[in-house]
């Protein structure tokens, strides 16, 4: 899986649990843009280890400030 595809499922993912149009939703995208709470980024997480069968690292978890990071976060745990 190439870092578009994991960008695609993750703007999907998100434009899911946020309820925002997945068009609104760039590799820059902060979740600060999409005006995502603190509940909302966790449901979002969560909706994403679920969507890409694994586990990210609570160091990890409180990197994640955009869409990038999340994708980064994905590529660097299917390599692990």
């Amino acid at each position: 899986m190439d870092r578009s595809e994991i960008f695609d499922k993750i703007a999907e993912v998100a434009a899911d649990v946020l309820g925002v149009d997945v068009a609104e939703i760039s590799d820059e995208t902060t979740f600060d843009d999409l005006d995502a709470n603190s509940l909302e980024r966790l449901q979002l997480v969560t909706a994403i280890e679920d969507e890409f069968n694994l586990e990210i690292d609570d160091e990890t978890l409180l990197s994640l400030n955009s869409v990038a990071d999340a994708v980064d976060a994905i590529e660097a745990a299917k390599e692990a």
